[in-house]
C-alpha cells in the first residue's frame, strides 16, 4: 500500500492512493472547486468545498478556487465576492490560486479552431429546436458536412460580432447515434453579445460549460477533478475534448450530492423563493445558502461536522436536517455563554422586596467552560419572567410557578405566589404577586426550603427590549421538489418567521453584530445584522432540542 494511506472508507481516498502507488500524476494532488457566479453557495456546494480542499490538505496538495464564468447574462460581481467570502468563512483557503474560466477565453477560441481544421467541429445553423429533434431522431444535421473553409469563415464571423444571438453555433462531430445523448453533437460555442463581469465586451462568443469545465482542469495542471454523481455522464464528453487537442488528462471522480430533507437547492428555484417574496435575499436565515445559515448563527466547525457525518459515497441519499441541527447545538453547547431573556413576559411583584433596591446578583457565562468567567445581572423588586413558568391550576408534575408554589430564580432567590391578577376584559393574567426568601439567596443553604424548578428572569426597570425572529423550516414537506403534479411553493411553511419582542438581560446591550449566546432553556440565538444599539435584533439559531421531530411525532 502506498505511505498515504488514508480513510479506507473514502472511495476517493482509495483511488488516490492506487494513483500515488502507480506514480500517476507524479504522486502529485492537485483539486479544485469550480463554481459558477450566477448565485450564492449552499450546503451542497459546503460538501464540494470540504471534499476538495480537504482531500488535498490530506495529501499535502494544493486547491484552486475557480469561477466557471462562461455565462455573462447569469454572473455578476456579487456572486463572486459572496462565494470568496462563503468558503473563507467554512475555513479553507485557495492563498494565490484564484482563477477564472474567463482568463482562458483565448486558449478555448484557440481549442475551438483546432477542432475545425481537424474536422471535428462545425458551425451549425439550425434552430435549437431542429437540433433537438435531430439528436433524438439520432438524426446528422445538414450543416454537419461543410468544409473546414466554411467553418472557420463562419466561425470567425461568429467571433467578430456579425452574426445575431442565436443565429448559428459551434457543434462538436461526435456521433450523432451514441448512447450518451450528450456526446450527440454537442454545442461548444454559441453567440451572446452581453456584458461580461470580468472581461466586459471584448468577446460575444462564449463557451458552453462542458466545453470550458474540462479545458479549465486541464490548463491548470489539476489532478484529481473531484464533482458529483450528475457530472458523471458528462465525462465522456470531457475526455473527448481533452483529448481531441492533446493536452493534460485530469482523473474525473465523482461522489453522492448532499442531499437534506425539507431543503432545495436549485439555484434556479432559490432565485425565485426571492422574487416571489417567499424569503428576504440570499442571506435570509431561512434558506440553506452559506450566507444564511451564517446569518442564523450556524457555525463553520459544525457544517463540517454535518459534512464529515453524512459521509463520502456514490450512494444517493437523503440526510436529515435534524443531523445538521445536532451538529450546530452540539458546537454553540461548548462556546456560547448562557444568558437570561424572557420571551413571553408575565410580570412577577415580590411584595416584601424593598422598592428602591438592587441587588447584583453573579452568574456564570458557561458552566463547561471557567475561562468564560462570570457577569453581573441587576435584581429589583419587579422582574419579568416566561408566562409559561405559572399555571393557574398546574398539575403534580409541574414543577414551575403556581398559588401556593415555590421555584428558584436562577441566580437569584426562591420565590413563592401568593396571588395574580387578571385582566377583566380577556382573562388573562397580567401580573404575580410574590414573597421571596431573603436567606435563599443563590448558593446558601435552603434545604429547609422544598423547590423544585428553577426559571430563568429579567429585572423590569433594567430589562431591554429585542426583537427577537424564531426561525422555523422553510417547506412543510421533507421532499418539497419530489412531487410531479404538485408545485414546490405549495410547500413554503406559513410560519416560517414569526416576530416577538423579548425582555433581555441588559448585559447583551452592547452585543455585536454575529454574537452567539444561549438564552437559557430557550434555545441558541445571534445577534443578526439589522441590529443596532437603540434597537437589539437575534434570531433563533436552534432550539435546545428537536424540538421539530417531537412536535411531529
Amino acid at each position: 500500500m502506498s505511505e498515504n494511506k488514508h480513510n479506507p472508507s473514502n472511495f476517493i481516498e482509495r483511488i488516490i492512493d492506487e494513483h500515488n502507488e502507480s506514480g500517476r500524476f507524479n504522486k502529485v494532488v492537485h483539486t479544485r472547486f469550480p463554481p459558477e457566479p450566477n448565485g450564492y453557495l449552499h450546503i451542497g456546494h459546503a460538501k464540494a468545498i470540504c471534499i476538495s480542499f480537504g482531500i488535498a490538505q490530506k495529501y499535502g496538495g494544493k486547491t484552486n478556487l475557480r469561477f466557471d464564468d462562461t455565462n455573462p447574462v447569469t454572473e455578476d460581481t456579487e456572486f463572486v465576492e459572496a462565494i470568496q467570502k462563503d468558503v473563507k468563512w467554512l475555513g479553507f483557503d485557495w492563498e494565490d490560486r484564484l482563477f477564472f474560466a474567463s482568463d482562458y477565453f483565448d486558449q478555448f477560441y484557440e481549442n475551438a479552431l483546432k477542432l475545425i481544421r481537424e474536422g471535428k467541429a462545425y458551425v451549425d445553423h439550425s434552430s435549437a429546436e431542429t437540433m433537438d429533434v435531430e439528436k433524438r431522431a439520432g438524426k446528422n444535421s445538414v450543416y454537419r458536412e461543410r468544409s473546414v473553409e466554411e467553418n472557420l469563415d463562419w466561425f470567425e464571423k461568429m467571433k467578430s460580432g456579425e452574426l445575431a444571438d442565436g443565429t448559428c453555433v459551434l457543434r462538436a462531430k461526435i456521433d450523432m447515434n451514441a448512447d450518451n445523448w450528450i456526446l450527440r453533437d454537442p454545442v461548444l460555442y454559441r453567440i451572446k453579445k452581453a456584458t461580461h463581469h470580468r472581461t466586459g465586451d471584448d468577446w460575444c462568443i462564449y463557451p458552453m460549460y462542458d466545453f470550458a469545465h474540462g479545458y479549465s482542469d486541464s490548463i491548470e495542471g489539476i489532478t484529481h477533478s473531484l464533482c458529483s454523481l450528475e457530472f458523471e455522464v458528462h465525462r465522456p464528453l470531457y475526455d473527448w475534448l481533452i483529448d481531441a487537442v492533446e493536452i493534460h488528462h485530469p482523473q474525473q471522480i465523482e461522489f453522492s450530492r448532499l442531499n437534506v430533507n425539507y431543503t432545495i437547492t436549485s439555484k434556479r428555484k432559490l432565485k425565485e423563493l426571492i422574487a416571489i417574496g417567499a424569503v428576504n435575499g440570499w442571506d435570509d436565515p431561512r434558506m440553506p445558502t452559506l450566507s444564511g445559515m451564517r446569518r442564523r448563527g450556524y457555525t463553520p466547525a459544525s457544517i463540517r461536522n454535518f459534512i464529515e457525518k453524512a459521509g463520502t459515497s456514490r450512494r444517493e441519499q437523503i440526510i436529515d436536517l435534524s443531523m445538521l441541527e445536532y451538529c450546530v447545538r452540539e458546537d454553540l453547547n461548548a462556546s456560547t455563554a448562557r444568558v437570561m431573556a424572557v420571551l413571553d413576559p408575565l410580570k412577577v411583584v415580590l411584595t416584601n422586596y424593598p422598592e428602591d433596591q438592587t441587588e447584583i446578583m453573579t452568574a456564570i457565562n458557561n458552566p463547561g467552560d471557567e475561562s468564560m468567567g462570570t457577569r453581573e445581572m441587576p435584581f429589583s423588586r419587579e422582574l419579568f419572567i416566561e408566562r409559561g413558568d405559572f399555571m393557574e391550576d398546574p398539575p403534580k408534575k409541574f414543577f414551575r410557578l403556581g398559588p401556593g408554589r415555590m421555584v428558584r430564580l436562577k441566580n437569584g432567590y426562591i420565590i413563592q405566589c401568593d396571588d395574580f391578577v387578571k385582566d377583566e376584559g380577556t382573562g388573562e393574567i397580567t401580573e404575580l404577586h410574590c414573597t421571596y426568601f431573603p436567606e435563599s439567596r443563590s448558593g446558601a443553604d435552603t434545604s429547609g426550603l422544598k423547590v423544585k424548578g428553577t426559571i430563568h428572569w429579567v429585572s423590569c426597570k433594567d430589562a431591554l427590549d429585542a426583537e427577537v425572529r424564531i426561525y422555523d423550516r422553510l417547506f412543510t414537506d421533507e421532499n418539497p421538489t419530489g412531487h410531479k403534479e404538485i408545485d414546490y411553493k405549495e410547500f413554503i411553511n406559513p410560519d416560517s418567521l414569526k416576530v416577538i419582542t423579548a425582555k433581555v438581560e441588559p448585559s447583551l446591550g452592547n452585543a455585536e453584530i454575529g454574537t452567539q449566546v444561549q438564552f437559557m432553556r430557550k434555545g441558541y440565538y445571534c445577534v443578526d445584522l439589522d441590529s443596532t444599539p437603540d434597537h437589539l435584533v437575534f434570531n433563533l439559531t436552534a432550539t435546545l432540542r428537536d424540538s421539530y421531530a417531537k412536535k411531529n411525532k
